[in-house]
């Protein structure tokens, strides 16, 4: 059984994802939870704390891979597995996309502080195997690299309404996810070397 506590985040989760920060009160998530407004309070001193927590949770879902493929050593097969893994943590849970497409557009507290911590292990904490990966254009577009699948993946998400009749079928469908994580991994394969299985 949930705790109320659970209950206002998942609630908060959702109205954030789909109404953004600031289109979003307490009163909101208080009626979704069925509860009154001046109980949030003893659970959350403000909204924005409300929000944070909401991104908190968030975060440590979706970085949960990341930490797993930076615990030994990156190779291509590791980084295409984590991102399976990660595609499919988006499609499962498409509200971080969406909350993150609202404060891109709009903003919310710490939004770029979280979004920060999900890239930057990529960036500045991989271990030194990551150095035998290379990209077919030249080294060096590992960052442009990272943000470009991660927006083939999050704008899949937010703009998945407006595909559905270029696609001619429901984009959160079983059979659609897949052919998007084939579309991803593919890439994906085209462009990551691993130098020492190359030479």
């Amino acid at each position: 059984m949930k705790t109320t506590t659970t209950k206002i985040l998942d609630a908060a989760e959702d109205l954030f994802a789909k109404k953004g920060y600031k289109a979003t009160s307490l009163g909101d998530v208080a009626d979704r939870v069925g509860i009154r407004s001046p109980s949030l309070y003893n659970h959350f001193k403000n909204k924005e704390a409300l929000y944070t927590a909401v991104l908190e949770r968030l975060i440590a879902e979706f970085t949960t891979p990341l930490h797993a493929l930076l615990q030994g050593p990156i190779t291509r097969d590791s980084v295409i597995e984590w991102l399976d893994v990660s595609v499919d943590l988006h499609h499962k849970n498409p509200n971080l996309a969406r909350l993150l497409q609202h404060a891109a557009l709009a903003g919310g507290p710490q939004s770029k502080q979280m979004l920060a911590r999900m890239f930057k292990p990529l960036f500045d904490n991989a271990p030194p195997a990551a150095s035998n990966l290379r990209f077919l254009d030249g080294d060096g577009l590992e960052p442009w690299a990272i943000v470009a699948f991660n927006s083939i993946v999050m704008s899949y998400i937010t703009m998945a309404p407006m595909y559905r009749d270029i696609l001619g079928t429901d984009p959160f469908s079983d059979e659609a996810i897949a052919k998007q994580r084939e579309m991803i991994l593919s890439l994906v394969e085209r462009v990551l070397v691993d130098k020492g299985a190359t030479g």
